[in-house]
């Protein structure tokens, strides 16, 4: 979908590598500047899973000569992608004035967790300290537990990375309307703030409060987790009466005057008690086979490893293993087609020379 597009990505952690490689997943031609020595990032390997699909100059933007490169590079560009703190491109020559200089509709896109403007702009923090302040770890836990969100997911890759996409891709958009390029300020704290509005839409409507475990999705027996007998989890969420009542029948709960009231709040306390002690005492194969082709909205809650062996998943192809590394194929899918096998990621700087070889024919046919 994107295969006329060029994208530069400055090496930088999480969101930014996350969105650049949901371009490449796109057909966008990504060229990852990386830094020419790797930096001091836990968890990070060299050939890194999110640089998959893109190619690899290693720069020292702190190098004159280098800059010139990056700046060439800029010329043949759509979009730049960038991670640092606010002002650090700046401080380094780099900053919209001088890109758009050298690609007038550029699209820049600026990824951080506080924004580029505001009291903690300058800041250091991570996924839980921005969707912290944001509002969005407020219903992460049920009520009575610590809240914690499953890791990156809520902040950095949906607040961040995919709003920092749609950004990219809006502002695209308008350069090949405009021809004028667009600064693309993508903050984790506005994006997971945003991603709040449909538990908003709830609370205008009466069924979603402030306190944890007193909300129409946060509280009730029937839209959390549970664990079976043998260590493993369940997910329910039979919101719908009509899917409430699928599963009830299957328990054979139908017909119960504590169960039959879905919606008494007072209830849900000593409902949900009773579901754990029930679903504790089968396995949870025992409970799917219950469940099975029912639209009672039961399910399991699977490690990445077993999902990929779900009949579902495996169906559709979601879970891959490439060079030994088990990730998620690209998505969305165009006209119902499977995803290709994941590309390989390159190494820092295995593409160095290609890309300067096709600079000089550049300039040279200019």
């Amino acid at each position: 979908m994107l295969s006329d597009v060029r994208i530069i990505e400055i090496e930088a952690i999480g969101p930014a590598p996350f969105a650049a490689m949901l371009l490449a997943d796109l057909g966008a031609d990504v060229i990852t500047v990386h830094r020419k020595a790797p930096a001091d990032a836990p968890g990070k390997s060299d050939n890194n899973l999110l640089d998959r699909g893109k190619r690899s100059i290693a720069l020292d933007l702190k190098a004159p000569e280098d800059i010139i490169t990056l700046k060439a590079l800029l010329r043949g560009a759509d979009g730049l992608i960038e991670g640092f703190r606010p002002g650090v491109m700046e401080r380094l020559g780099l900053g919209p004035d001088e890109c758009f200089a050298e690609q007038s509709r550029l699209v820049y896109g600026r990824m951080t967790g506080w924004g580029q403007a505001g009291p903690k702009a300058r800041e250091a923090g991570h996924d839980l300290n921005y969707i912290g302040l944001s509002g969005a770890l407020w219903y992460a836990s049920p009520a009575g537990a610590t809240p914690f969100p499953p890791p990156t997911l809520v902040g950095d890759i949906g607040g961040g990375g995919l709003y920092l996409v749609i950004g990219m891709l809006s502002a695209l958009l308008k350069a090949r309307a405009t021809g004028r390029g667009t600064v693309v300020d993508a903050a984790i704290v506005d994006g997971s703030a945003h991603m709040m509005n449909l538990l908003m839409s709830l609370r205008a409507a009466g069924s979603f409060a402030t306190e944890r475990g007193h909300s129409l999705l946060d509280g009730p027996h029937w839209s959390r987790t549970y664990q079976c007998d043998d260590g493993l989890f369940l997910s329910v969420q039979c919101l719908e009466p009509k899917f409430y009542k699928i599963f009830l029948e299957r328990l054979g709960l139908a017909g119960d005057a504590e169960f039959e009231q879905q919606f008494e709040k007072s209830l849900w306390p000593d409902l949900s008690a009773r579901l754990t002690d029930l679903f504790a005492g089968q396995s949870r194969a025992h409970w799917l086979a219950l469940f099975d082709g029912s639209d009672a909205c039961v399910g399991p809650v699977l490690s990445p490893d077993d999902a990929k062996a779900d009949p579902h998943m495996a169906a559709r192809g979601v879970w891959q293993t490439t060079d030994g590394r088990l990730q998620a194929a690209a998505a969305p899918r165009f006209d119902g087609k499977k995803p290709a096998p994941a590309p390989p990621s390159p190494y820092r700087g295995q593409h160095t020379a290609e890309i300067l070889a096709e600079l000089k024919g550049d300039a040279s046919n200019r």
